[in-house]
């Protein structure tokens, strides 16, 4: 038998209401026993929950009947007083009961194993959790709403239609009306459309990109004023600043979130010709950088390197530099605060939309994996041989289930799941 278990779902005490849930078999058994006569399903009502003739709280109770609530079990809520003895009495007593402590990510898990959510939403859920940002928090909400279950779910009924066309041909290849080599040609075809689709997929951010935020690289040659408009940017001595050039000879990178927006900004090393095998490696690391970056604030004299770049003119308060040059998007100054606030704005229109597409599913580097695993069996010549070709159609399927929970590993779930707080 499934054991009972219980876990305070909402923050930490204290709090105004601390909200205890309760699922499994002798749930309702449990707090009838606290709380005598429990309301009807889904009607908060207020009741004393008694321990042995000693009154613990007056709290409200909820009963959501198995199998219409959140786990697929009979489950109870108790929104009690969140101080830390009233929440303590209260799971004493429910332990004196025979119930148990759920495990971190418990009730999520069992709702899966109920059919009540699956895996991709599961895992929207532990995102939401985690969200600092709102692109992973809209990315979140998505997941958990079912948007990547119904887009892997189009692709598996697309894959089990071109599955049943290809066993059409092994079974009934002689039939005027099955096609034989032009039904295999077209099965063909529809696979390398639906790989191309899968590509556009994952040439969106992942979930883990969405978390680090959108790149922005700080370059230009030794002592331009690098770490100090880093420092300026996040509004704190995150890089070390000296007149002595060289001063950075690796990446420093900041995480900062404004209006809701994630960024990483990257310091990196000046670039120039130099012998220093030290100095040499950070300006290797600070090309790849620039490679990399979703914008590039580039310092030099010389135009910038990326299409992808705001020209700033650093340093603009130092004598000999008060005029901004022709070309420059933007002048900084240490004096002039305001004009670190206009660069935050123009870093902000330029990199506005690129980290969340609204026609995309977002997906996490293990379901990334899982598509990428379909696209290489999708994309394998099966050079008109039916079974062959059938084969990679039911390995490109095995794939993408995959994502939804069909056939994951007890070792994947507890990864996932240990990653919940215990009242989830």
């Amino acid at each position: 038998m499934t054991d009972t278990i219980f876990a305070l779902s909402s923050g930490r005490p204290p709090a105004a209401i601390g909200v205890m849930r309760v699922s499994g078999p002798q749930a309702i058994a449990a707090v009838t026993a606290l709380a005598g006569t429990l309301p009807p399903p889904r009607r908060a009502a207020l009741r004393a929950l008694d321990d042995a003739g000693r009154l613990l709280d007056r709290a409200l109770v909820l009963v959501f009947p198995g199998p219409n609530s959140a786990t697929g079990e009979d489950l109870v809520e108790l929104h009690v007083h969140g101080g830390r003895a009233v929440v303590a009495a209260v799971e004493a007593a429910l332990g004196r009961q025979g119930l148990r402590r759920a495990e971190p990510g418990e009730f999520t898990r069992r709702a899966l194993m109920a059919g009540r959510m699956d895996l991709a939403e599961a895992q929207g859920l532990a995102d939401l959790l985690e969200a600092e940002t709102e692109a992973e928090r809209r990315a979140a909400i998505d997941a958990v709403e079912g948007r990547v279950s119904r887009a892997v779910r189009g692709w598996l009924d697309r894959l089990a239609g071109l599955s049943a066309r290809v066993e059409a041909v092994l079974d009934f290849g002689n039939e005027d009306d099955v096609g034989g080599d032009a039904a295999l040609a077209g099965v063909e075809q529809a696979s390398h459309a639906l790989a191309a689709e899968l590509r556009g997929v994952l040439a969106a951010p992942s979930v883990e990109r969405l978390r680090d935020g959108v790149r922005v690289v700080i370059a230009g040659p030794p002592n331009a004023g690098k770490s100090t408009l880093l420092n300026m940017l996040v509004e704190r001595d995150a890089a070390i600043v000296s007149p002595i050039a060289g001063t950075t000879r690796d990446r420093i990178e900041a995480h900062v979130v404004r209006d809701g927006v994630g960024y990483l900004l990257i310091d990196t090393a000046g670039l120039t010709e130099t012998l220093d095998p030290v100095e040499a490696i950070g300006v290797e690391r600070a090309e790849a950088a620039i490679a990399t970056a979703d914008l590039l604030l580039w310092l030099d004299d010389a135009p910038p390197p990326s299409p992808r770049a705001i020209w700033v003119h650093a340093r603009a308060d130092v004598p000999g530099r008060l005029e901004m040059p022709a070309g420059r998007d933007v002048a900084v100054a240490r004096s002039a605060p305001d004009s670190v606030d206009r660069l935050w704005r123009m870093i902000a229109a330029a990199t506005e939309g690129q980290m969340v597409s609204a026609d995309l599913p977002v997906l996490h580097d293990r379901q990334r994996q899982a598509c990428q695993g379909a696209i290489d069996d999708l994309e394998r010549r099966s050079d008109g041989d039916a079974v062959m070709l059938a084969e990679h159609l039911r390995s490109a399927h095995r794939s993408l289930a995959g994502i939804i929970g069909v056939n994951a590993t007890e070792a994947m779930l507890d990864t996932l799941f240990g990653r919940f707080c215990i009242g989830k």
